[in-house]
């Protein structure tokens, strides 16, 4: 008799390996998918009947808080990040595992620049320096003068 594969692994969407490591932690995590346009985190915990999601951060958000640039770059992603520690402590979840589903892990990516942005936010994650994108990268000199500074003053109105 054959096994028939689970609806989401045969699809290529759940990788049930990575997925129960994760639970097994015990800890809750922070769900980070990256669209075209936008970053989004999710601080998740398990439950039996179903995955509860106790806060969602989208980087659409910073508009609330002084950005005017695009929300899909690595100083938006840092900044969700920030923003999304920032909910979390008020919720009291002071600790979280990355989750980044089947993304490829690419050092000085969106993704772990959301990450640093959480850390420096407030959350304790266990995340590897060396992964993490540069200074200025975050900040975003790279772009223009502009974005450094309206950078600095969103992060000042997310604190």
């Amino acid at each position: 008799m054959k096994f028939v594969p689970y609806r989401r692994k045969r699809e290529g969407r759940t990788n049930y390996k990575k997925r129960l490591n994760l639970l097994m932690s015990g800890m809750h995590r922070i769900v980070i998918r990256k669209t075209n346009k936008n970053i989004i985190l999710q601080i998740v915990d398990y439950d039996e009947n179903g995955d509860k999601v106790l806060i969602t951060t989208n980087s659409s958000e910073l508009k609330k808080y002084g950005w005017e640039h695009a929300t899909g770059n690595i100083s938006a992603a840092y900044l969700t990040g920030m923003l999304a520690a920032k909910k979390s402590l008020k919720k009291n979840v002071k600790t979280a595992i990355i989750d980044i589903g089947l993304q490829t892990p690419s050092k000085g990516s969106r993704l772990f620049a959301a990450v640093k942005g959480a850390i420096d936010g407030g959350l304790i994650i266990n995340c590897s320096e060396e992964a993490f994108p540069k200074e200025e990268r975050i900040i975003g000199k790279h772009i223009n003068d502009s974005l450094s500074k309206m950078f600095d003053n969103t992060k000042n109105n997310i604190n």
